[in-house]
């Protein structure tokens, strides 16, 4: 490990070196990439740097363990040894976990798509209450959320409501949150106190650069429309919704949110780029034969993930068997105690796993 830890470092003073070059500065896209690639490397080498000063601090320490003169200052060299060879044990293991394969796209912000499942009109009140959940859990973390396309119900649901998340490292914290996301309660309509159990998807997709994705015009079909739904203000009478077709893949996009027809066509092409990137990742994922599931789950939206149980105020993810009893708490965006659990049993899988 330590070897390719010293390759790496190596590395980060190359890039280092490189990023000081004024001649780096006309090409836009290669200064892009090696700021991100400078910006992963500097956990591993400060990491390895802070190592390096403990192991050096342990030498010098244990002459003085060794030094039977003062019996005073043994002791304290002992007690110091003792502390500095767990501060080794612990920096250790954090560079076991930072060297770990990293998944590129941890650094990314995100596009979430949520979307009513079964349920019918409980589900997409359900939808409305996870979509305010997230938003939440944006403002507690200080991000900023952007809403890019909704098909609201006319009691205060959604069936569908896609947005994007802007801050640092959004996909490493959220990408364990895409799956079938069920809700048990007893609806308001529900005369008999009957328990419904109803579902919405939740799609967590890194949120395509440029850099990533170079999307064609000539494959991209425009069509623009007025929108439909609540209107008020113009946004009825003219032809601001976008709807841009993918040709090659045959993807769709609509967006209609904004009265300006260029702000629904530069959302809908966030979208258009997340989800084109996500499945050409997929399609090499398939290629690769990579069909083993981690112990969280494999983010497929297909699968069940998450149960919020109201009579009993609990929520349960079911990949890693976590129950907390405080579901108002965790609608409220509380949820770093999943974040932190679903985190720690990804990296605690694939150390098993080296």
């Amino acid at each position: 490990m330590f070897d390719k830890v010293k390759d790496i470092e190596a590395k980060y003073l190359e890039i280092e070196k490189s990023l000081a070059d004024p001649k780096q500065i006309a090409d836009r896209r290669r200064l892009q990439q090696l700021a991100k690639t400078y910006s992963e490397l500097s956990p591993i080498v400060s990491a390895y740097k802070e190592y390096q000063k403990t192991q050096s601090e342990i030498e010098d320490t244990l002459p003085l363990v060794e030094d039977e003169s003062d019996e005073e200052l043994v002791e304290l060299a002992k007690s110091e040894l003792k502390y500095l060879n767990e501060q080794k044990d612990g920096l250790e293991e954090r560079l076991k976990i930072l060297m770990l394969p990293k998944d590129p796209n941890d650094v990314k912000n995100v596009i979430m798509e949520i979307r009513a499942g079964t349920g019918g009109e409980e589900a997409s009140l359900f939808a409305s209450e996870i979509f305010r959940m997230y938003s939440r859990y944006v403002e507690r973390q200080g991000w900023k959320l952007d809403l890019l396309s909704s098909h609201p119900t006319g009691l205060k649901g959604f069936k569908e409501v896609i947005f994007s998340i802007q801050g640092d490292r959004i996909y490493s914290q959220l990408k364990y949150e895409g799956g079938i996301h069920r809700v048990q309660r007893v609806p308001e309509t529900e005369t008999s106190g009957r328990i419904h159990t109803s579902a919405v998807s939740v799609a967590v997709l890194p949120e395509a650069e440029e850099v990533d994705l170079v999307i064609n015009q000539t494959d991209l079909r425009i069509d623009t429309m007025r929108s439909s739904g609540p209107g008020g203000q113009s946004v009825n009478t003219t032809d601001s919704a976008v709807r841009i077709t993918h040709l090659p893949t045959g993807l769709v996009v609509t967006c209609q949110d904004e009265k300006s027809q260029h702000k629904n066509r530069a959302k809908a092409m966030k979208i258009l780029r997340s989800r084109l990137l996500e499945k050409m990742e997929d399609e090499q994922k398939a290629e690769r034969a990579e069909t083993r599931r981690s112990m969280v789950g494999s983010g497929d939206r297909s699968e069940k993930i998450r149960t919020y149980n109201f009579p009993q105020s609990r929520v349960t993810d079911h990949r890693i068997g976590l129950s907390v009893y405080q579901l108002d708490t965790i609608l409220d965006g509380q949820l770093h105690r999943f974040i932190e659990a679903l985190t720690a049993a990804d990296q605690a899988e694939k150390l098993k796993n080296l």
